[in-house]
């Protein structure tokens, strides 16, 4: 009984010099080297059992990688090495509203009601419901929208620093 023989890969002799370049790179990724290997022996002749062999990794790899450089023909060979984009949740909150949460921070609480001199993660989440920015916010949420734009802005005493120099 004969074994399957993978199908060739073919590579260019500009693309044979942009994978070896990537091999040498001390900066680049060891996904980007691995797959840049993978390319380079399947294109030497090497099926897919010997160059899951030689670089101790699983065959689904090396045959993923094979047929996804068959596959794409477009673009520089860092590109058609790199992670395809991945689909992910869309974001929970739009940027309007992490907006308007961040400008809802800045303003005093005793303005909304509130019989407190500074804000509190919960106490902001409560009332961006209570104004209808958002459905519903945990207070968590809304401290990591403050972490995230807490380098970005001015604290009001450094503004007012500012002002009086």
């Amino acid at each position: 009984m004969s074994l399957l023989q993978a199908a060739p890969v073919p590579v260019t002799d500009r693309e044979r010099q942009d994978l070896q370049s990537l091999i040498r790179q001390r900066t680049c990724p060891q996904q980007i080297s691995l797959r840049a290997r993978i390319v380079l022996l399947a294109a030497d002749g090497l099926g897919v059992r010997e160059t899951a062999a030689e670089l101790r990794i699983g065959r689904s790899t090396v045959q993923a990688w094979r047929r996804r450089w068959t596959a794409s023909t477009e673009g520089s060979v860092q590109e058609r090495l790199s992670d395809a984009p991945r689909s992910g949740t869309p974001p929970t909150f739009t940027a309007e509203q992490i907006c308007t949460i961040i400008a809802l921070a800045c303003e005093p609480p005793t303005d909304s009601g509130r019989a407190i001199t500074h804000w509190t993660q919960g106490e902001l989440a409560d009332e961006a419901v209570k104004r209808g920015y958002v459905d519903s916010i945990s207070p968590h949420s809304v401290g990591r929208f403050l972490k995230s734009g807490a380098a970005k802005a001015a604290s009001h005493a450094r503004v007012a620093e500012r002002h009086a120099r």
